[in-house]
């Protein structure tokens, strides 16, 4: 008898429908990780990043709750799109992306010091730092298209027109 009621619990389980896949739209594009369901109090994102190279950082602050849902919720995709428009450009460059709910962000300089950078106050709460310590950083406030992103990146970076890196062949 318990072997047949095991036979049962097994078969049930093994026979379970496979979970609804996510949509097509949510499935292609990773998600930022900027907006919580939860408490944004209790994020990893709250810790201020130090950054000490080559960085973007896109930034969300809690005061984007303030928006009409709607808004917020076109803002967030928009901005995710264009962030993942440009995500092979700053792999292909060793540039790193970093999400952050902190209001501020700290650039490592040589002499073990930490210089600050608020992105707190600013036109939106949401957007982009471009961070390359020794230089002045560029903020960019609000939702920006992917290729004008791109293009500020080109302009802060100094990356060519083709931003993919083609491993050179070798012939003999």
């Amino acid at each position: 008898m318990k072997l047949r009621a095991l036979l049962v619990l097994v078969l049930t389980l093994g026979c379970r429908g496979h979970p609804a896949s996510r949509s097509e739209a949510t499935a292609e594009r990773p998600d930022l990780g900027l907006r919580d369901p939860k408490d944004s109090a209790d994020s990893v994102l709250k810790t201020p990043r130090v950054i000490s190279g080559p960085s973007v950082v896109v930034f969300w602050l809690a005061e984007a709750d303030t928006l009409n849902p709607e808004d917020a919720a076109a803002a967030y995709d928009e901005l995710s799109a264009a962030t993942e428009g440009v995500l092979d450009a700053l792999t292909a460059f060793d540039i790193k992306l970093l999400p952050t709910n902190s209001e501020t962000v700290y650039v490592a300089l040589p002499n073990h010091k930490r210089r600050p950078i608020l992105v707190s106050g600013l036109d939106y709460p949401f957007g982009y730092v471009l961070i390359e310590p020794g230089s002045p950083e560029r903020l960019l406030t609000g939702v920006y298209a992917e290729g004008e992103l791109m293009d500020e990146l080109r302009a802060y970076f100094d990356l060519p027109e083709d931003t993919t890196r083609a491993k050179p062949k070798v012939t003999t």
